[in-house]
């Protein structure tokens, strides 16, 4: 569907997946994808020819369908001639219709099974699984990577992506063995040398242990947050019951920025997922991924040697 090598797909993480890391990922012969969350529409349409002019391999782009200016988003999408599109936080059925007839292969994220009949009636060419594990907008219903996968896979025909928790061999066998034909893998890669993320992030990531993040902001979009003041902050608020305007204003502007590009490991918010309490290195893009690849065909071997 992508014609890339290895059936691993960087997610489109906000802050942290602009050119650099997507065409890195490309050229390592995954699927790389530049995260249009945290991009103006023009910032956008630089890091698309940028990304081309660094490899020749494919890459697509991450829309999130309930950002501002996504009538803007698409339109450079087909100005520039992006040809994989990977939607989330929205409704599908809005832009893939739009997206397809531009000949563009679309895919789209979701965390239940309803969400994923709708996009599979929308249109589109595959939907990733994102479970509970996962970083950044994540489903309010907590359902793990390894019940929702096979959920998935029983309710659709379309090609099925897992996402969550995934950053080794191991859990990409995992995934493969639940019905998944590929893999997302989003907190490994915003450790990555290329990853746009802050350093300061990256340092906040590998010291990161079991329980360090935490589902958080569920009355509005959740999200998995690293334990800081700020994180902290939400939680009392959610504690005491505070409605969504008390937390619109306790998130302000800028606040993902704030922490995950700029450096403020306090006052920002630092979304990652679970996995994050397993890294503890930062590394190329592509040894990470040749690290991902190599791990699942170990673990492939090994189990073709048992005796049963």
């Amino acid at each position: 569907m992508f014609n890339i090598q290895y059936p691993i797909i960087q997610a489109g993480m906000v802050w942290c997946s602009g050119w650099r890391l997507a065409s890195a990922v490309s050229e390592a012969g995954g699927l790389g994808i530049i995260g249009a969350g945290s991009m103006y529409p023009e910032v956008l349409r630089t890091h698309i020819r940028k990304c081309k002019a660094a490899t020749a391999k494919p890459f697509g782009v991450n829309v999130p369908l309930l950002y501002p200016n996504v009538e803007e988003i698409m339109q450079i999408l087909v100005e520039e001639g992006v040809e994989i599109v990977f939607t989330s936080a929205g409704n599908p059925s809005v832009w893939t219709g739009f997206l397809k007839e531009k000949g563009m292969t679309v895919v789209h994220v979701i965390a239940n099974t309803k969400f994923a009949l709708k996009a599979e009636a929308s249109g589109v060419d595959a939907v990733v699984a994102e479970g509970f594990e996962a970083g950044g907008h994540n489903g309010r219903e907590e359902t793990t990577t390894l019940c929702l996968v096979p959920m998935i896979r029983a309710a659709v025909s379309i090609p099925v992506i897992a996402a969550g928790g995934i950053g080794s061999g191991q859990a990409m066998l995992a995934a493969m063995a639940l019905g998944a034909e590929g893999v997302q893998v989003g907190s490994a890669f915003a450790v990555a040398e290329e990853s746009s993320a802050h350093v300061a992030f990256k340092d906040k990531i590998l010291e990161a242990g079991e329980g360090a993040t935490k589902l958080r902001m569920k009355k509005l979009v959740p999200v998995r947050l690293l334990q800081n003041e700020f994180a902290d902050a939400v939680a009392q608020a959610e504690a005491s019951g505070a409605d969504t305007e008390v937390l619109i204003q306790l998130l302000g502007r800028a606040r993902a920025k704030l922490g995950m590009f700029e450096g403020d490991m306090e006052e920002g918010e630092l979304e990652i997922g679970q996995v994050s309490a397993m890294l503890r290195e930062i590394k190329p893009a592509a040894v990470i991924l040749q690290e991902i690849w190599s791990g699942f065909e170990k673990e492939v071997n090994k189990i073709k040697a048992w005796k049963v």
